[in-house]
């Protein structure tokens, strides 16, 4: 598997550029800015963008979405409850830097889809609370969290449509029975793995999992 993590915007969210070594397919997950910075990468390593995935529609997270798809033209992929406020945000999010008005979703996910990059297959997790939408992204030893999970912290909770016991319930059902030494990639900061966060994350020591 081809992985390009870049760290873009005045908030540091991770962009993620993922694609099959053979066939050259790829995917763009969470282009939140720099959008001209992310294609630029997409040309050196030699891949061909068919989609876009967004764990959720926070502005930190689309701000570079209208260039990478009108560049690419790449199908944008979102759950099927995050996508209305692709095109209409939060007014609580104003304080976030202003991006170019977001294109439509072209496909809405739900848990368990399956989303097909050349031979790679990663399942769509369902994992609210940050967002009443927000997904992880489950692949072989890899998972993409967005903003539900962290290296020793979680998402907030305090936007609309946040809920702080359903986004530990999320990273309880769907996060933490994955084996320890899976790879989780965020949507802010350093990856780290399953087994760390299970161990060591503050916000998840007084649950049991």
């Amino acid at each position: 598997m081809i992985l390009r993590k870049m760290e873009l915007g005045s908030f540091g969210t991770n962009c993620y550029i993922v694609g099959d070594e053979v066939t050259k397919e790829g995917m763009i997950i969470d282009p939140g800015d720099e959008g001209s910075g992310i294609l630029k990468q997409v040309k050196a390593l030699g891949l061909t963008i068919e989609l876009i995935v967004l764990t959720h529609s926070h502005i930190d997270h689309i701000g570079g979405l209208a260039e990478v798809k009108k560049a690419t033209g790449a199908e944008i992929a979102i759950h099927e409850s995050e996508a209305p406020f692709l095109l209409k945000q939060p007014w609580r999010l104003d304080f976030m830097p202003p991006s170019p008005p977001s294109p439509p979703a072209g496909r809405l996910l739900k848990e368990g889809d399956t989303i097909t990059v050349g031979k790679l297959k990663f399942k769509v997790l369902h994992t609210p609370g940050h967002t009443i939408g927000g997904i992880s992204l489950l692949g072989d030893g890899v998972v993409f969290t967005g903003d539900t999970l962290f290296n020793f912290s979680v998402g907030r909770a305090d936007f609309p449509g946040s809920d702080y016991n359903q986004e530990l319930n999320s990273i309880h059902d769907k996060l933490m029975p994955l084996p320890d030494d899976t790879k989780v990639y965020p949507g802010h900061g350093p990856t780290t793995t399953i087994g760390t966060e299970r161990r060591s994350n503050p916000f998840l020591n007084s649950t049991a999992f």
